[in-house]
């Protein structure tokens, strides 16, 4: 059987590999992540400096980076309260990309692709966005919200799970053209 290791401690990132694959290793990728830059251009360079970071002899290595945009303005992290309350104040009642880069590794063979989706957040009140920042605390999403919680977003087109952090579909068509199989 085929080793395949995560590049990532995140639990949504875990969960939706767990529905792909089964069993797999989670290794926490040690690098700086760059963020100036195009958005796809960002998230397919910060997955690949994950990937090679953990890379592993005979193991298929998977790692991916989640970027959110609105006409080209990278919103990440926000790290903080007010951050987060900056950034849903930007993107209430619009719609703007998630980017999901992706790296894929196998015996020196490298995919790096990304996967866009969208999604349109809910015109927010000011008290809105408080209340859920302070109810939800998403201090380590990308974009200051997680669509799994369905308490900000009105709608998105594309991989749902690419919203979430990992593109199940795109990933899926990757593992099978490195020829795997899960025992």
């Amino acid at each position: 059987m085929t080793r395949i290791v995560l590049a990532s401690t995140s639990p949504r990132r875990k969960e939706i590999l767990s529905g792909i694959v089964g069993n797999f290793e989670t290794v926490s990728p040690d690098v700086s992540e760059i963020t100036e830059g195009e958005p796809l251009y960002v998230a397919e360079t910060n997955a690949a400096l994950k990937g090679r970071s953990v890379s592993s002899e005979g193991a298929i290595v998977i790692a991916c980076d989640t970027v959110v945009s609105l006409d080209g303005v990278i919103y990440g992290k926000p790290g903080n309260f007010e951050n987060a309350v900056k950034t849903l104040t930007a993107l209430t009642g619009k719609t703007h990309e998630v980017i999901g880069g992706v790296y894929m590794a196998k015996d020196g063979e490298e995919k790096i692709f990304g996967v866009k989706s969208f999604v349109t957040l809910k015109k927010l009140t000011p008290e809105e966005i408080t209340d859920y920042v302070g109810k939800y605390r998403p201090f380590d999403k990308a974009g200051a919200y997680g669509i799994q919680d369905g308490a900000v977003t009105e709608s998105y087109e594309g991989d749902y799970d690419n919203i979430v952090g990992l593109p199940s579909g795109k990933i899926k068509e990757v593992l099978y053209e490195f020829g795997f199989e899960e025992n």
